[in-house]
């Protein structure tokens, strides 16, 4: 009986994933790389008997962004379909990216740049999961839309810890709401030093120990079922 488990699927690589700007609202196709790179994760992780089984999935959010919604389909590929109808996917801003405000577009060199040249960041460097993002969102504001997203979440998967029916869910999205997601999963402040890396396609696991809904985990490694010949 398999202990419920939150799955984080970071969009493939786009333009801006590849020169390291800001990519919030900003609507960017896949690259060619990041289609292969989500397709590829998909054909051994995804569909029936993998690690992530459609048939296990009670709920899959999905952010707005094309970018999303694309690797959303690559991933599945033909299970995509049968899981829109049925009606376990929400595509949803609970998930969007962090809101970056001014800084969308922008570098990160770039934004220390502009904050130091209007005097601030006197005494530290700029660093979004303290400071936030000016005209966008702040820290907390970021950990209250994920405080209320886990709250469903646990809603879900509650009654089934103890795998009484499938329960495991999805979250398509992108960097940094990811990496912010598991902090708040794992109930750590968002300024918490816990670096973290997701590439572009890649795969993510959480789930909880001792089948506790109070007390949550992070997968450091996982065995992948065995594909029958």
């Amino acid at each position: 009986m398999s202990v419920p488990r939150v799955f984080l699927a970071r969009h493939g690589e786009t333009e801006w994933t590849l020169n390291g700007r800001y990519t919030g609202i900003t609507e960017l196709e896949l690259t060619s790389r990041g289609e292969k790179q989500v397709l590829g994760s998909g054909r051994v992780l995804a569909g029936p008997d993998k690690l992530i089984d459609p048939s296990q999935l009670a709920h899959i959010f999905i952010s707005p962004r094309q970018r999303a919604q694309s690797t959303f389909n690559l991933l599945f590929n033909e299970a995509a379909k049968s899981l829109n109808k049925s009606g376990r996917v929400s595509i949803t801003e609970e998930i969007g990216e962090w809101g970056y405000g001014d800084y969308e577009g922008l570098l990160t060199h770039e934004i220390k740049a502009k904050r130091k040249e209007r005097g601030l960041d006197k005494d530290r460097e700029w660093d979004i999961w303290r400071d936030g993002c000016e005209g966008g969102e702040s820290a907390q504001e970021v950990t209250g839309r994920l405080d209320g997203l886990i709250s469903k979440i646990h809603d879900i998967q509650r009654p089934h810890m103890n795998g009484e029916n499938p329960a495991d869910v999805v979250l398509v999205a992108h960097g940094h709401i990811l990496r912010a997601f598991t902090k708040r999963w794992l109930k750590y402040p968002m300024d918490s030093p816990l670096s973290m890396e997701l590439p572009p396609g890649g795969i993510g696991v959480l789930s909880y120990k001792e089948r506790k809904i109070d007390k949550p985990a992070l997968y450091i490694g996982m065995a992948l079922p065995l594909e029958e010949v």
